[in-house]
């Protein structure tokens, strides 16, 4: 008996068009649109994934920079002095403190700020 290869595809196919769902136009419906617009949004995902660690990254500098200046420093030297005085807090957590605990940011900066002189 020969071998029927219409299942196979049609999963294949089922694949793609279920990834593609809330597409607009063809591209949710017809199976080669579908797919090379599936296709190039998985790349968009891997790439920006990337992506979005430096720019978390870019935006805790930047709120830790802000709050720096406030008490003082600058982002370098705040850093720095976080280093000497043995703090191990991420840039993260300092970015949150800046926000939300001002405070308490304004007590780390100046135990960094001890530690530079």
């Amino acid at each position: 008996m020969r071998v029927k290869r219409g299942l196979a595809a049609h999963r294949r196919h089922k694949k793609y068009l279920d990834m593609a769902k809330g597409y607009r136009g063809g591209r949710s419906r017809l199976y080669r649109t579908a797919r090379e617009a599936v296709e190039r949004s998985l790349c968009y995902a891997f790439r920006d994934r990337k992506v979005k660690k430096r720019e978390f990254r870019k935006l805790w500098i930047l709120r830790i920079n802000a709050a720096a200046r406030l008490n003082g420093l600058s982002y370098s030297k705040f850093m720095h002095g976080l280093t000497l005085a043995g703090v191990e807090l991420n840039r993260k957590v300092l970015a949150d403190l800046a926000v939300r605990e001002k405070d308490d940011f304004a007590k780390i900066a100046e135990l960094a700020k001890s530690k530079l002189n």
